[in-house]
């Protein structure tokens, strides 16, 4: 089934952007089976949930780009049902399938209830920290047009909730994202990616006031 499941999942990402394409479906694939083997009781989660959840996250996150849907998170949750029931999965895999969808997002307000979709969630928010994730901000800022840096809005007065650049979204809502890890190893791996994003972050800083 997972497999099947990959074939049906791919086409959604055939014009996605860099930021949510395909290859972040694999990363967040490879995340999330660290998350599981080094899980002090990795037996108590069922990969195959993770799997099938984590192959389905984002299939809505183009058509909410191109302003079509207004929450990719619950239009993929209601298009996951349709794609696993399409293949075979039993009402109880789907719900579980689901509810990781849902959940997954930053910015709704479904907190993950079982262990599988926290697991996403971790997955998914550690693709936005470290390296990776810095170059999936400024890939995501050229797509829509924000400023790398702008003077005029400091990250203080920037009263949006991702920021109206792309180094106030830095600030904003990337570095906030170890607070939101929901495992023990997720919140290992997010201080390790986050110091790096700090790291960052000051030689900017420096590069902006000519310093470095």
């Amino acid at each position: 089934m997972l497999e099947t499941v990959r074939t049906r999942a791919r086409p959604y990402f055939e014009d996605a952007p860099p930021a949510h394409d395909w290859h972040h479906v694999q990363r967040v694939e490879t995340l999330a089976e660290t998350l599981i083997d080094r899980h002090p009781e990795p037996a108590s989660i069922d990969d195959r949930i993770v799997s099938l959840a984590v192959l389905l996250h984002d299939i809505g996150r183009e058509r909410e780009d191109k302003g079509e849907i207004d929450d990719h998170a619950t239009w993929g949750a209601a298009e996951a049902g349709r794609i696993l029931e399409d293949v075979g999965a039993d009402a109880a895999t789907i719900e579980r399938v689901q509810h990781c969808v849902r959940a997954h997002r930053y910015s709704n307000a479904i907190e993950p209830e079982t262990l599988e979709a926290k697991i996403l969630s971790d997955a998914d928010n550690l693709d936005a920290l470290g390296a990776l994730g810095i170059a999936r901000v400024f890939a995501y800022g050229g797509e829509v047009g924000s400023p790398i840096y702008d003077s005029g809005v400091p990250v203080d007065d920037d009263e949006t909730p991702d920021g109206r650049a792309q180094y106030n979204h830095l600030h904003k809502k990337i570095l906030d994202l170890p607070e939101r890890m929901y495992t023990t190893v997720g919140s290992r791996i997010a201080d390790e990616r986050a110091a790096f994003v700090r790291e960052y972050v000051a030689q900017f800083d420096a590069e902006l006031a000519g310093q470095r």
